[in-house]
């Protein structure tokens, strides 16, 4: 791996090396640009990895102090813990189920398509899915999706069969194991799965895609990049003309460092984003950096979420195999005559008896919990995802009574859940449940949203500069060599999970990033 210098202003700085910054790190690299990753996390391996829920989340989860406020049962329930993410080498992409879906044409386009939705602070994006199509393909063919470039769907285990006998039977056409970055067969020398179950605790066979052994390794071969890992950025500095030169971060002993820069891209997710913006106000940008449209951490989004569980007279078994081992896509469609707008995914979903004691009614306990836990291995699961509203009063902000570990106020999580996104879930929940009865549930259970592993927004792409945060390129409006790389840039959310999504806009960021830097332009 490559050396840079402190001093070195003319490399590229990655703030995050999860899917938009480790793909961006190594797209970069390819075209022989220098790139540094800044890393809070430390680094694992498919050998270090364990398979085991409460020890792996404490080995891979972002478990600095945050806070929560608003009606969101979030703040009741894991008011420590908005979103489950992680702190780690490869960010989320270590923790991802791997489902890969393209966003729809017309969510590019809520604001036009929706309408107005009082209480939505809706806009369409200043990109279109026809700009974007080419780089789905590239990202599709880099993350070897299943059911695209011909590689075959994974197997369906019994928590797919389940949902596909009663889906079907419900009326559903589109309902398969889903287009998941996971391996069905050897693939970039990397090897099948092998259905071991623990999605989530990161993939020790190493077919699920994670920029930790995939674009990291590629990018260190190229002798371009350099990965500091521990390494906790505070702020971001800029010169008299407004131009960010740096950033100011913390390594692994605690020291305070300095990494000059001619480019800095932040790839924190959507809650560390917009802070560390917040966080680098200067006398110049009193409002915290790229803020002159004070949307920096506003419309922050999460997906509208629930999950259904079903107990079935014989056992199920359901967390043998994939976790997200099958997705019915028919609900994903924009039909308002059900009440609300937008789509919504339901994919299986398993959780193990310690997630699922914590996860299936927090705080609850008593005959029905216990009945519910000594049925665990008779049930199937299914995860509900779809799209939310932004709202300007769902926010990220610096909470300026609170300090981390650094000495630098922690960011406090805002949300609310719009009307749209409670109807949607009700109806979600409903058809989930018709779903279970149809393939002969004896009893079904609907759990309330956990802590966000999808989180969007506060950063968001606009045409004008009033609207949001960054360009259909992520640069942002106000410093044009400042740029943001992951989900935060997204203008609204969609129905599908995010990080194909992610990693599209990483390499056609790149793309951009690499002909500016060769016309001089930043």
């Amino acid at each position: 791996m490559a050396k840079f210098d402190h001093s070195d202003d003319s490399v590229v700085v990655v703030i995050g090396s999860g899917a938009g910054g480790g793909t961006l790190a190594n797209e970069l690299c390819q075209k022989g640009i220098k790139v540094v990753v800044l890393e809070a996390g430390k680094q694992q391996s498919n050998a270090s990895f364990i398979n085991d829920e409460w020890k792996s989340f404490a080995q891979l989860a972002w478990l600095d102090t945050r806070t929560t406020s608003g009606t969101w049962r979030i703040a009741k329930d894991f008011a420590g813990l908005p979103a489950w993410i992680c702190k780690t080498v490869g960010g989320t992409t270590t923790h991802w189920a791997g489902a890969s879906l393209r966003f729809q044409e017309h969510e590019f386009r809520a604001k036009t398509v929706y309408g107005e939705l009082k209480g939505a602070n809706l806009l369409d994006w200043p990109v279109t899915l026809k700009e974007l199509e080419p780089y789905y393909a590239k990202a599709e063919n880099k993350m070897g999706v299943t059911r695209t470039n011909g590689i075959p769907g994974l197997p369906g285990n019994n928590n797919f069969k389940v949902m596909y006998n009663g889906a079907t039977r419900v009326g559903y056409k589109e309902v398969h194991t889903g287009n998941m970055a996971i391996n069905s067969q050897p693939r970039d020398d990397r090897g099948r799965c092998m259905q071991l179950g623990f999605c989530f605790q990161g993939c020790k066979s190493g077919a699920k895609w994670s920029t930790l052994y995939t674009e990291i390794p590629k990018a260190e071969a190229t002798g371009n990049f350099e990965l500091r890992t521990e390494s906790h950025v505070s702020r971001i500095e800029h010169n008299p003309a407004g131009k960010v030169t740096g950033v100011v971060y913390f390594d692994k002993d605690g020291k305070e460092q300095r990494q000059k820069a001619r480019i800095v891209c932040v790839a924190g997710n959507s809650i560390e984003t917009p802070r560390l913006l917040l966080l680098s106000a200067s006398n110049m940008f009193k409002d915290g950096l790229a803020n002159s449209s004070g949307q920096v951490g506003r419309n922050y989004m999460r997906h509208m979420t629930g999950s259904v569980y079903a107990a079935f007279k014989d056992s199920v078994h359901m967390y043998r195999g994939t976790t997200m081992a099958g997705i019915v896509r028919d609900e994903a469609v924009h039909n308002p005559a059900r009440g609300f707008a937008g789509g919504y995914e339901m994919e299986t979903l398993s959780l193990g008896v310690p997630f699922m004691a914590a996860f299936l009614n927090p705080g609850g306990w008593g005959p029905d919990f216990a009945w519910w836990m000594d049925h665990y291995t008779h049930l199937a699961g299914m995860w509900l995802v779809g799209e939310d509203m932004p709202r300007a009063t769902n926010r990220v902000t610096l909470n300026t009574s609170v300090k981390d570990q650094w000495g630098n106020y922690v960011p406090n999580v805002h949300f609310d859940d719009h009307d749209n996104d409670i109807a949607m879930r009700n109806h979600a929940f409903t058809q989930g449940e018709r779903v279970y009865q149809a393939a002969g549930a004896i009893r079904t259970f609907r759990t309330p949203p956990y802590p966000s592993t999808h989180n969007l927004g506060t950063s968001r792409m606009s045409a004008r500069a009033q609207d949001g945060v960054v360009n259909k390129w992520g640069q942002t409006h106000d410093i044009p060599n400042l740029f943001v790389s992951d989900g935060s840039q997204f203008t609204t959310g969609g129905s599908e999970n995010p990080t194909l999504t992610i990693v599209t806009l990483a390499i056609r960021q790149a793309d951009y990033i690499a002909e500016q830097m060769k016309q001089r332009a930043i």
